[in-house]
């Protein structure tokens, strides 16, 4: 895609061309291709609409009903905020009484278009000028051009004294590679410039990694990791009179509906759990019940603060995961219960599951380095019952713990 095709693509030829890409986009590509020429679209605009209507079902995904108005780029869409994600954070942003946000490195526009749903007036820079275009089109599509401009230039450069807030999604990939940065000084803008950011403008917001080094987290500043629907997508720094707490895991569910939290910030049902990120839970024995929790919840180094709400200890000091005598509900963690404890042993576990008609097992894992799918093959399961396998160490001991979920 350049910008002649997404040019092209938004003339009304290349509206019919998109409808009629949108018609047999999914099925053999070869097909969808001769479907579009034998309607006497030209190849090359044929090839576009079917490339921007096999991406917006992928969106649709990330984004829900709005992504059928979208323009998109591959890379983009791969770092693109998810649509709950992003009103979450507008709306948070809202209630802290942001009314002007600049959205530095703000790609496809995700998140600046969120925040001008939520009423901000949002000012975008994009490097990339097919991103910054296609930016454009999609607050256009959204009905919300009067409240978001994009401008095509480097985000280090924009004034940030006009506004009362910043978002700053730096670049994680390689341009032209598409490969993932590593070190955050090779961002774009650099990590220098992006933590310098909360001295100039107090209420500032990154979007970061899920696997950023705790230690790079500006003194001061609320780090939270955000899961959906058990899927950990990111982690962003809130500073300045932003941050309420040192760090916190936030868990979505796709699903709109009304808050469930007591912020009683709108948007999709959403869970927090909050604390230090330092302390450290007690290790125990293994007991009845394991809770395996959300991977915000560990990113966040909150396992001590899920400990002590589930009255659970540790197994291993360097294991997340929990064991507790009772089964109590958590949004924060899946709940298994534990039959059989075995130290790690292929023969003993295989005459285990034949013995209960095993057919069937899920294989969870942490602190063990047997890969799962071979295990399973080498297990040669008969039987038409069902079980968990956890492979895990307890006290330092290669361990498997076969269990069964359990309703909370």
């Amino acid at each position: 895609m350049d910008l002649d095709q997404l040019a092209a693509l938004r003339t009304p030829e290349g509206s019919a061309a998109l409808a009629a890409a949108e018609r047999v986009a999914g099925g053999d590509p070869l097909a969808a291709a001769a479907a579009l020429r034998s309607a006497g679209i030209p190849g090359g605009l044929a090839a576009a609409a079917l490339t921007q209507a096999e991406l917006r079902r992928r969106a649709a995904g990330k984004f829900g009903a709005v992504a059928a108005g979208m323009f998109l780029t591959r890379p983009g869409l791969e770092q693109a905020t998810r649509r709950v994600v992003a009103d979450r954070r507008a709306a948070r942003l809202r209630a802290a009484g942001v009314t002007t946000l600049a959205d530095l490195g703000c790609g496809l526009g995700a998140d600046a278009l969120a925040a001008a749903r939520a009423g901000i007036r949002v000012y975008g820079v994009e490097a990339d000028p097919l991103t910054a275009t296609m930016a454009v089109a999609n607050a256009e599509a959204a009905g919300l051009a009067e409240l978001l401009t994009v401008t095509c230039g480097d985000a280090t450069a924009f004034d940030v004294t006009r506004v009362d807030a910043v978002f700053c999604d730096p670049a994680r990939r390689r341009a032209g590679t598409g490969r993932r940065i590593f070190d955050p000084n090779a961002y774009s803008p650099p990590w220098d410039f992006v933590t310098g950011l909360a001295a100039r403008v107090p209420r500032t917001v990154v979007k970061v990694a899920p696997g950023l080094d705790h230690a790079l987290i500006p003194a001061g500043a609320e780090a939270e990791w955000v899961s959906v629907d058990g899927d950990l997508v990111e982690a962003a720094l809130w500073c300045g009179p932003l941050a309420d707490v040192p760090r916190r895991a936030t868990l979505l569910r796709s699903k709109e509906g009304p808050p469930v939290n007591a912020s009683g910030i709108g948007g999709a049902p959403a869970y927090h759990l909050t604390g230090t990120g330092t302390a450290d839970a007690d290790v125990g024995a293994v007991r009845r019940f394991l809770y395996d929790p959300d991977p915000a919840v560990v990113r966040a180094h909150l396992v001590a603060e899920l400990a002590a709400d589930l009255d659970a200890t540790l197994g291993d000091p360097s294991i997340a995961y929990l064991y507790a005598d009772a089964a109590r509900p958590s949004p924060f963690a899946r709940c298994l219960e534990i039959t059989d404890v075995l130290p790690f042993s292929l023969k003993r576990l295989r005459a285990l599951l034949r013995e209960r008609r095993v057919g069937r097992v899920e294989i969870l894992k942490r602190g063990s380095a047997v890969e799962p799918e071979k295990l399973r093959r080498d297990l040669r399961l008969t039987g038409d019952g069902a079980a968990s396998l956890v492979l895990t160490r307890v006290a330092g001991a290669p361990t498997v713990l076969v269990c069964h979920p359990v309703r909370t």
